[in-house]
């Protein structure tokens, strides 16, 4: 089997997956030859995470944002995504050029089935998600404390910062 035949099998492959999976998605060949699944995975805590899937001549290529860079508290995030990348599968947290959070793995070709296109996806899901409100914290603790202090000052909805309400009141507690 040549190259060109395997990847082709493997395209089919992987829009089978998105199918059974019920995902819209967009499909594109990129300058270097390879093709290009761009998509979602719907989250609980992070709504929708933006997934891309690189398939070249050897391998699959996962690209997940996770969240853009933090406002604040640098160090401690990554420190925190370094440490948590020696429990993950698949996938690690890394940072482009600006900062962002993303999760990225690589494939051998010959690994791209329905079953390793589950574990793999389901780990960028579940790691991104997990992971999300804790970025949040650690690096937008600020930001979320004047949305909080916004919403409440004018009798707003906080029912998108529930996740952070433990921490945000007892910072309104009177210290004394």
């Amino acid at each position: 089997m040549s190259d060109v035949d395997s990847r082709a099998d493997q395209d089919e492959v992987v829009r089978g997956w998105l199918k059974s999976n019920d995902l819209t998605w967009d499909e594109a060949s990129l300058p270097s030859g390879d093709l290009a699944f761009s998509f979602s995975l719907p989250g609980e805590r992070k709504l929708q995470t933006p997934v891309r899937l690189d398939l070249g001549q050897h391998a699959l290529g996962v690209h997940a944002f996770v969240c853009r860079r933090p406002d604040e508290n640098f160090e401690t995030v990554y420190r925190w995504l370094l440490e948590r990348n020696l429990r993950l599968y698949g996938v690690a947290f890394g940072l482009d050029r600006l900062g962002d959070i993303y999760l990225d793995g690589r494939l051998p070709l010959a690994m791209v089935t329905p079953d390793e296109l589950d574990r793999l996806l389901g780990s960028v899901l579940t790691y991104a998600d997990e992971s999300f409100n804790t970025i949040l914290e650690l690096g937008f603790a600020s930001s979320i404390r004047k949305e909080w202090e916004w919403r409440k000052l004018r009798g707003e909805s906080t029912a998108n910062l529930e996740a952070f309400r433990g921490w945000l009141e007892r910072e309104d507690e009177p210290k004394g």
